[in-house]
Formats: structure tokens, sequence, C-alpha cells
């Protein structure tokens, strides 16, 4: 029974910390993004960009990180309280799967954090980074 449960803890401790794979529904998205630039996408970027306190937007709004934590792995909170679920595709598995979606909070998001809408790169890179979170 013993050599059962070894075997069997060690697929699950591997398949835990494996890196997160988009869906073809995810990967529909990207692709979209894609299309519109010529650009190869950075997480490394969009780390950036996510983290980086603009100071072009709404006041209230320095940073993507004002509501969605510093960490894409922690449930965020808007401004009035309501949770916002982990941006990480980890932790959100149907995030970032419908396009009209994706645009909508790029739209809002974007206007509101750095004061303009985010180019297909930055969204991208922002795709990117979380997916692969």
């Amino acid at each position: 029974m013993r050599k059962l449960v070894t075997p069997l803890a060690a697929i699950v401790l591997i398949s835990t910390t494996l890196p997160t794979v988009a869906g073809p529904a995810q990967d529909k998205v990207l692709q979209h993004f894609q299309e519109q630039t010529k650009v190869k996408f950075s997480a490394e970027r969009s780390r950036v960009l996510f983290s980086k306190r603009h100071g072009t937007g709404k006041p209230k709004l320095p940073s993507c990180t004002i509501c969605h934590t510093k960490s894409p792995l922690n449930s965020g909170k808007t401004r009035v309280g309501k949770r916002i679920a982990p941006m990480a595709l980890s932790r959100s598995k149907d995030r970032y799967s419908d396009l009209k979606k994706v645009e909508k909070w790029f739209r809002r998001n974007c206007k509101g954090v750095i004061g303009r809408e985010c180019t297909s790169q930055e969204k991208g890179d922002f795709l990117t980074f979380m997916m692969s979170k």
C-alpha cells in the first residue's frame, strides 16, 4: 500500500507545480491581440506595467495593484469592497476566455489606471503574464 501512496503523492505534487497552460478559448483571445502586433509578447513587460504607479489615470487608481493586489494569485477588492477574483489564470480558470469581456475590462481599467486605452502589445503582454501565473 505504501508504494501506491508515494507515486500518487509525487504525481499530485508535480501536477500542482507545473505552469498553467491556457485553454483553447484563452489561446484564441491571445491570438486576437497577436494578429494586431508584430512584437513578441513579454510577461516581464507586463509585470512592470501591472505594478507601476502610473499617475496618469484617475488619482485614486495609480496602479493595477490598488484593486488587484501585488500578487495576481490573490483576490482583490474594488474601491467599494466588492471581491475581485484573482487575475492569475491558475486561480481563475475561466478568465480571459471571452474576447468581449476581456476588451471591456481592458478599456475600463486601462483608462482608469493609465489614462488611455492599452495597446494590443500591452494587452498581449498582460495576458501572457497572467496566463503564466
